[in-house]
C-alpha cells in the first residue's frame, strides 16, 4: 500500500538542509554542492517510491528510517568519492549502485521485520561492498590504476568521523591537567611568525586540548575546564579563539600531544553497560518511533545501533564503552 502521509519531499529537503553543515570544510563549492544534491536526489527518489509505491507495504516510520538511511550513505560515500581522486564523471554510476543497494536490502530487511540493529549491519556491509565492485569496475576497465583504485577503497568517512567522536569523548571522559613545567605563552619565531613549539610541553597539550575543545558543544568543554586551574583554562581558551591554531600546532606535534596526554593518564574505571542500556531504554520511552526517528537523524550510524541494541536490551559492541557513556549522557540531555 502507499503511504501518503510521508511528507518526502519535506523530509528530503530538511536532510539536504543539515547535510550543508556537514560537509568536510575543505572541499571546494563544486564538491560540496555534489554531496548535498546528491543526498537530496537520492532522499528524494527513494522517498517518493515508498509513498507512492502501492506495492510496497511499509507504514510512515518505516518509510522515513529508510530514506534516512539512504540519504546518510550517500553523505558518507559521495565524501568519499570526492576524497579518492577518481574523476567527477564516474562518481553518478557509483553512487546509484550504492543507493539501488540500499534500497533493495532496506526492502527485503524490514520487510521480514529483522532487528534494527541487523538491519544496519547488513545495510552497512552491502554499501562497502556495492562500492569497492564499483570502483573494482573502474579498474577493470582502465578508468583508473590499481593505485588509485587501492586509495579510493580505503576511503571511509564514517570510520573517519567515528574516529573523531572517539578521540573526542576519551578527552572529555579522560582529561585532566595537563602536567608539565612551561609557560603558556606562543613562542614567536625569528621572522616574527607565531608558531607553537616542536617539542612535547605544557604549551603544546593545552593547544591540542583546544583543538579538540573547538570541535565539541560548549557546555561540555566548559565542564572540563571548570576541573583546570585557572591560568590553563584561560590559555586554553585563547587558544581556542586562534583561527589559525590548527596549522600552528601542525599534525605531528598534536599527535605527539595527543599520546603524551594519554600516557599520563590514570586507566579509566570500568564501565557499566547494563547502566548505559538501561539510560539509553529511558531516553527513548519518552518518544514513539516517529519521533526517535526524527530525534536520531543527525547521529551517526554507530549511535543508532547503540540505541536500537538497548532498545532490545542488548549492547552495542561497535562502540567502546566509555564513547557509549558519553553518548547516553548527551542523549539524556535531550529535551
Amino acid at each position: 500500500m502507499a503511504t501518503p502521509d510521508f511528507d518526502y519531499e519535506s523530509f528530503a529537503q530538511n536532510l539536504a538542509a543539515q547535510a550543508q553543515e556537514l560537509v568536510p570544510p575543505e572541499f571546494d563549492d563544486n564538491q560540496k554542492q555534489y554531496v548535498v544534491n546528491t543526498l537530496g536526489n537520492f532522499a528524494l527518489l527513494s522517498g517518493k517510491a515508498l509513498a507512492e509505491d502501492p506495492s510496497l507495504n511499509f507504514n510512515a516510520d518505516q518509510a522515513v528510517t529508510i530514506t534516512q538511511i539512504i540519504a546518510e550513505w550517500s553523505f558518507h560515500k559521495s565524501v568519499d568519492l570526492v576524497r579518492s581522486g577518481i574523476p567527477q564523471q564516474y562518481w553518478d554510476p557509483v553512487m546509484q549502485k550504492i543507493a539501488y543497494t540500499i534500497f533493495e536490502i532496506a526492502k527485503q530487511t524490514f520487510s521480514q521485520g529483522l532487528p534494527n540493529d541487523k538491519i544496519l549491519e547488513l545495510i552497512e556491509h552491502h554499501v562497502k561492498k556495492s562500492y569497492l565492485d564499483a570502483i573494482t569496475e573502474l579498474k577493470n576497465k582502465g578508468v583508473i590504476d590499481e593505485g588509485l583504485m587501492e586509495f579510493a577503497a580505503s576511503q571511509s568517512n564514517m570510520d573517519k568521523m567515528a574516529q573523531e567522536m572517539q578521540q573526542q569523548a576519551a578527552v572529555a571522559e579522560e582529561t585532566g591537567e595537563p602536567q608539565a613545567d612551561s609557560t603558556g605563552n606562543i613562542v614567536v619565531q625569528p621572522d616574527g611568525t607565531p608558531e607553537f613549539p616542536r617539542v612535547n610541553s605544557k604549551i603544546l597539550k593545552l593547544a591540542t586540548v583546544a583543538m579538540l575543545f573547538n570541535r565539541m558543544k560548549q557546555d561540555s568543554v566548559q565542564a572540563i575546564l571548570n576541573k583546570f586551574e585557572e591560568d590553563d583554562a584561560n590559555s586554553v581558551v585563547r587558544y581556542m579563539k586562534d583561527p589559525d591554531l590548527v596549522e600552528k600546532v601542525g599534525t605531528e606535534n598534536a599527535m605527539l600531544a595527543l599520546q603524551d596526554l594519554k600516557k599520563s593518564m590514570p586507566p579509566a574505571p570500568a564501565v557499566n553497560t547494563q547502566k548505559i542500556i538501561m539510560q539509553i531504554k529511558h531516553f527513548a520511552s519518552k518518544y514513539d518511533r516517529k519521533q526517535l526517528d526524527t530525534i536520531l537523524i543527525r547521529e551517526r550510524m554507530g549511535v543508532k545501533r547503540l540505541v536500537f541494541n538497548a532498545l532490545e536490551d542488548e549492547y552495542y559492541e561497535g562502540m567502546p564503552p566509555h564513547v557509549a557513556k558519553v553518548v547516553a549522557s548527551h542523549l539524556l540531555d535531550i529535551v
